[in-house]
């Protein structure tokens, strides 16, 4: 064996295993990847005014997150979760999970994890509303061994159902979400938004393509400058890239094609960053 070199084995660590879960039956859904490229040169223009005027730098997922829930909450269908065979549960409220990244201290030593945090309501908050509840998530003391913000989960308990096997997980919480909508809604929400981390800030385009169980899944990708049409004239815009993956067993192309393109209109118009803006009159 001269001719491998040299290397490292490692045991596997049994809190993957959720994870590959998750893309397991995200696998067997039919979700449908629309690769998208959205104009944000006035949302970008409203984000370094709000940060020149105030000092403030709004989360960029809080914003997208405030776009995708007015848009969902107009176009109910693509976070719809099924209820058996024959039914769909069509739900007033956009609950959006997001990752959050957290140090967290277990046997004397600490760790980054990401953990989800669900913005409950989200097409009825402000950006600005969205954006502090991120960061109080951010923020938000965590006692140790715990792993999931505001559960109560604590490491001895997740590394427990890690280590189970595959069909005692599936039997505990994986056929009970698949099953039950208002359970998945409360533990999981109906959207979740994800980014494309590093690759998201290339400066050139970049999408990701994500794998998940929730009915809609949105992934921010990278941000280009590009020419664009503005009325008879070529300028440079910013331009992200964006995914959108929906499930195909809960609703068709055409009333995706009418979220989407709601969607792109809110956030090419910077939807709800104006009212952060500090109106002439008011500024000391």
């Amino acid at each position: 064996m001269d001719d491998i070199g040299t290397y490292q084995e490692r045991k596997f660590p049994a809190f993957r295993n959720p994870t590959i879960d998750v893309l397991e039956h995200g696998r067997k859904k039919h979700h449908i990847p629309l690769l998208l490229e959205i104009d944000i040169t006035e949302a970008r223009t409203y984000l370094r005014q709000i940060k020149a005027e105030s000092g403030q730098i709004i989360s960029f997922t809080a914003w997208v997150m405030a776009c995708v829930g007015r848009a969902v909450s107009e176009h109910k269908h693509v976070h719809a979760l099924r209820k058996g065979r024959r039914r769909l549960i069509l739900f007033d409220d956009v609950d959006i999970s997001v990752l959050v990244e957290r140090a967290v201290s277990s046997n004397g030593r600490t760790q980054t994890l990401p953990m989800p945090t669900i913005i409950r309501k989200t097409n009825e908050k402000s950006v600005q509303a969205i954006h502090n509840e991120i960061r109080a998530a951010q923020e938000t003391p965590l006692a140790t061994d715990e792993v999931q913000i505001g559960g109560g989960r604590r490491v001895a308990a997740t590394r427990l159902f890690a280590r189970l096997p595959r069909f005692l997980r599936d039997l505990i919480v994986w056929r009970r979400l698949a099953r039950d909508p208002f359970l998945a809604k409360k533990m999981m929400g109906t959207v979740v938004i994800t980014s494309a981390g590093d690759a998201g800030k290339s400066g050139g385009s970049a999408w990701g393509i994500p794998m998940g169980i929730h009915p809609l899944i949105v992934a921010v990708g990278g941000i280009a400058r590009k020419p664009g049409v503005v009325g008879e004239a070529i300028a440079i815009r910013e331009v992200l890239s964006l995914t959108v993956l929906f499930d195909h067993d809960v609703t068709d192309g055409a009333p995706v094609a009418r979220f989407v393109q709601t969607l792109k209109a809110l956030l090419e118009m910077g939807y709800g960053l104006d009212e952060l803006i500090v109106p002439h009159e008011t500024r000391p």
